[in-house]
C-alpha cells in the first residue's frame, strides 16, 4: 500500500511542467552580471526546467525597457538556437493604449523565440472583468501561445487576483495556455484546478505559491521564483514524484524550508534572499539585489546557509 492509499488521499503522479523565474544578478557595484544570468539560464535548461525572465524575480517592474529587451537578447543568445523560454511583458507606468503596449512587449518576446506572459496592470483595478477579458483575447490572437498571470499585491502593487468569472473568460481564449497563479493561497489555487478540470482541462494551473510547493500533488504545475535559487533540486524534486519514490518527501520538506524562510515578510525581500543563497553557492559574483529592491538583514547569510545544508550542499 503506498503512502496515498494509507492516507485516502487523491494525488496527480505525473512530472510537472516546471519553469524557475530566473533571477537577474548583479555585480557589487550594482551593475548587471550578465555572465551569471547567462550561466543560470543554461544552467536551467541544462536540468531540465524552462527559463522565465524579466519576471518578477528578474526586477521586471524595476527595470527600464531597454533593460528587459537586453535581458531577451541574453536569454536567446544563452541558449542557443532551439529551445524556448518565457518572457515576462510588463506594462507599468507605460503611457499609451494599452493593447499596443501589450503587443509591443509580448513582440519583443516572440521576435526572441519566447513564449510572453502578460503581468498586471494597476490600470486593470478599475475595470470590469469583461474589458479584462476582452484586452486578453485581442492581445492573444496573434499569438499561437501566451501565458497569464495572477500576481498577489503582497509581491507588488500592480497585482491582482481574478474572480471566477474572470478566469472562465480567459479559459476560452484559445491560445491563452495557462495561467500563474500567485495568491500564496491553497484554497484559491485549489479552487483554479476545480475550475480548470471542468472548463478546459489542458488549460495549465503554474503554481506561484512559495509557500506551498505542493500544489504539485493536486495537478497544478509551476512557475517559481523558489525554483531560481536551485533549479537543479526541483528537477530532482519533480523526478522523485513522477517515480513514486519516497524520497521526494524529504527532498520536498527541504525546499519548502527554503522557501518559508526565503519568503518570509516582506515578501518582495525574497529576491535578496536567492541572491544571498546563489552567492553562498558560488554562483553569482555578489550577493547585491538591484538597488531599489528591498534588503535582508545582514544575518541573512546565516539564514540561506542553514538552509542550504538542509539541501544538501556543502560549506
Amino acid at each position: 500500500m503506498t503512502i496515498e492509499e494509507r492516507s485516502g488521499r487523491i494525488v496527480h503522479r505525473r512530472r510537472p511542467q516546471g519553469l524557475a523565474a530566473c533571477l537577474l544578478p548583479f555585480e557589487a557595484d550594482g551593475s548587471i552580471a550578465r555572465g551569471a544570468f547567462e550561466d543560470a539560464v543554461i544552467r536551467t535548461h541544462q536540468v531540465g526546467l524552462s527559463c522565465a525572465v524579466n519576471m518578477d524575480t528578474g526586477y521586471a517592474n524595476y527595470l527600464t525597457d531597454a533593460e528587459r529587451r537586453k535581458v531577451l537578447d541574453w536569454t536567446r543568445e544563452a541558449l542557443g538556437n532551439g529551445p524556448g523560454f518565457v518572457g515576462g511583458v510588463f506594462v507599468e507606468g507605460l503611457e499609451g493604449d494599452l493593447v499596443d503596449l501589450y503587443l509591443r512587449g509580448a513582440d519583443a518576446v516572440v521576435e526572441k523565440g519566447g513564449t510572453p506572459i502578460l503581468f498586471q496592470t494597476t490600470r486593470f483595478h478599475d475595470w470590469s472583468g469583461e474589458k479584462i477579458i476582452e484586452l486578453y483575447a485581442t492581445v492573444c490572437e496573434r499569438y499561437p501561445e501566451v501565458l497569464g498571470f495572477e500576481l498577489g499585491r503582497m509581491f507588488a502593487p500592480n497585482g491582482m487576483i481574478y474572480s471566477e468569472e474572470v478566469i472562465r473568460g480567459l479559459m476560452a481564449i484559445p491560445s491563452l495556455k495557462g495561467i500563474k497563479h500567485s495568491s500564496l493561497s491553497r484554497g484559491e489555487e485549489l479552487k483554479r484546478l476545480a475550475l480548470r478540470d471542468e472548463v478546459r482541462p489542458d488549460f495549465r494551473i503554474y503554481t506561484g505559491n512559495d509557500l506551498g510547493i505542493d500544489m504539485i500533488e493536486y495537478g497544478s504545475d509551476y512557475l517559481l521564483g523558489l525554483a531560481a535559487f536551485c533549479p537543479e533540486k526541483f528537477a530532482e524534486r519533480d523526478r522523485l514524484w513522477a517515480e513514486g519514490d519516497d524520497r521526494y518527501y524529504e527532498l520536498s520538506d527541504a525546499l519548502q524550508y527554503l522557501g518559508n524562510v526565503g519568503f518570509r515578510h516582506p515578501v518582495p525581500a525574497y529576491k535578496h534572499s536567492c541572491a544571498v543563497f546563489q552567492h553562498l553557492l558560488g554562483r553569482i559574483p555578489s550577493s547585491e539585489p538591484h538597488p531599489l529592491s528591498p534588503r535582508r538583514p545582514e544575518w541573512e547569510k546565516e539564514m540561506m546557509a542553514d538552509c542550504a545544508r538542509r539541501l544538501g550542499y556543502e560549506g
